[in-house]
């Protein structure tokens, strides 16, 4: 009896730890933000929302209402434990301000991401996870000053919890 309690125990770790969880049919917004203060904002974004599901979530590209700022072209493809950032054909730099970037912003009622980590093996850009923060639902991710081209990606691996879909 002790030997089966202790099997059954060790094989519902993964769930305690909240391995388990996934983004899939999550809601999400993303948006493009530049700011050096969250107060003083240069460029935000018309805001996207989709349900995660197959395939690529978002194909953002310039929107042309902000004199001097636009969105660099991207694709952002939302898998159940993993964001990863394409770019088109065009190549520059991201404007250097304290933050410029993405903002994704999952509806969900209790803490969903749990931890991330970059994936170094598949990213190309000059990231760390120093560069990524949470705040909430919010998931914020900085590439400010740092070049795009259709050569850049970048991966991240997000811990999902097991909150129930909202």
């Amino acid at each position: 009896m002790g030997r089966v309690f202790a099997i059954l125990m060790l094989s519902a770790l993964p769930v305690l730890a909240g391995s388990g969880g996934t983004l899939e049919g999550r809601i999400v917004t993303l948006n493009v933000e530049t700011w050096d203060t969250p107060d003083d904002m240069k460029f935000q974004s018309v805001g996207r929302t989709v349900k995660v599901g197959s395939g690529v979530e978002f194909g953002m590209g310039p929107e042309f209402r902000t004199p001097g700022f636009d969105v660099v072209p991207v694709q952002v493809e939302i898998k159940p434990q993993r964001i990863e950032f394409s770019y088109g054909d065009g190549r520059g730099t991201f404007w250097d301000a304290k933050f410029n970037g993405y903002v994704l912003r999952f509806v969900a009622e209790c803490a969903l991401i749990e931890g991330f980590s970059i994936d170094h093996a598949f990213t190309t850009m000059a990231v760390s996870e120093s560069d990524i923060r949470q705040d909430g639902g919010a998931f914020y991710i900085n590439v400010a000053g740092r070049d795009y081209g259709p050569e850049a990606r970048l991966a991240i691996d997000v811990m999902v919890s097991d909150c129930l879909l909202g």
